[in-house]
């Protein structure tokens, strides 16, 4: 029973960070944008968020400046793939590279260390015990003492399926990626639905971002995100941007997290490292078949 408590636990908890990237790349996903921009704008997340709840000594700060952080890479995207038109994949690709020399950098810069940083003065953001529950046997010691922002993740999956499918803005949002011209002909720019698209993406990634450093652990490390911000444009193309769809296969790939790191007593951690990243590619691989089998190729 330990067991798997501790493995339904270690499933939401590496599910939270992709779920709420998920979220975000799928408003981008419906506004036509093909955004891999989404690891940068979460390790950006992760980095901003240590360095203000360290400065500040606050979570909430560091949540706020992780958004900021995040944002600025969005900022970065919207000038060159909107503003100018450049192409989206290489403005991600260098995006994703930009945010993880300038989290290095300033790593080394401003903490003086190389690798990872961490302190006691990292304020991080707390968990949420629910006395009701706390004492109910197994269900207790999952549901009960959960960090703040698995239940954001919760409550950002609901807003945004209402959102996308019960407001105008949905509408527009979709009518942007579906068939931008006639947006632009009714008198909306499809550029200014796609410019709030990744304004909205960079604030989910980077609370997904505080969480990896501010709620998982207690640190950031270079890196940090490891390809989380390619596994959730996985699981975007996977449902088809679908929000309740993203949540099931975050769980999917957390529970792959998970097993991994419960597999680690008996086989070498290089191994369960790649668990996730492998359901990513079979998971890829299934949604190709299908989509080949639907259209007859």
């Amino acid at each position: 029973m330990t067991i798997l408590i501790g493995l339904l636990n270690g499933m939401i908890s590496a599910a939270t960070p992709l779920l709420l990237s998920s979220l975000g790349g799928a408003l981008t996903y419906y506004a036509g944008i093909f955004n891999i921009a989404m690891e940068g704008m979460m390790l950006s997340g992760a980095f901003f968020a240590v360095l203000g709840s360290y400065t500040f000594g606050s979570w909430q700060a560091g949540l706020i400046c992780a958004i900021l952080g995040a944002l600025m890479i969005a900022l970065i995207f919207i000038l060159f793939s909107v503003v100018l038109k450049v192409d989206e994949f290489v403005t991600g690709v260098g995006l994703n590279m930009f945010s993880l020399g300038l989290t290095t950098y300033l790593l080394r810069q401003i903490f003086k260390v190389k690798g990872a940083f961490t302190d006691p003065a990292i304020v991080p953001v707390p968990n949420i015990p629910i006395p009701f529950l706390s004492g109910v046997p197994f269900l207790g010691r999952i549901v009960s003492g959960q960090n703040l922002i698995v239940w954001l993740a919760i409550a950002a999956t609901i807003v945004c399926h209402y959102v996308v499918f019960k407001t105008r803005f949905g509408l527009r949002l979709r009518a942007a990626g579906y068939n931008r011209d006639c947006l632009d002909t009714s008198g909306v720019s499809a550029d200014r639905i796609r410019v709030w698209s990744l304004i909205w993406c960079a604030v989910l990634c980077g609370v997904a971002g505080a969480y990896l450093s501010l709620g998982y652990v207690k640190l950031f490390s270079e890196n940090m995100s490891a390809g989380r911000g390619w596994i959730s444009l996985a699981a975007v193309i996977l449902v088809s941007g679908n929000p309740v769809g993203i949540a099931l296969v975050s769980l999917l790939f957390g529970l792959a997290d998970g097993l991994g790191l419960f597999l680690q007593r008996s086989i070498p951690s290089q191994f369960t490292a790649m668990l996730p990243y492998l359901a990513t590619i079979i998971a890829l691989f299934i949604y190709s078949a299908r989509r080949r089998k639907a259209t007859g190729n």
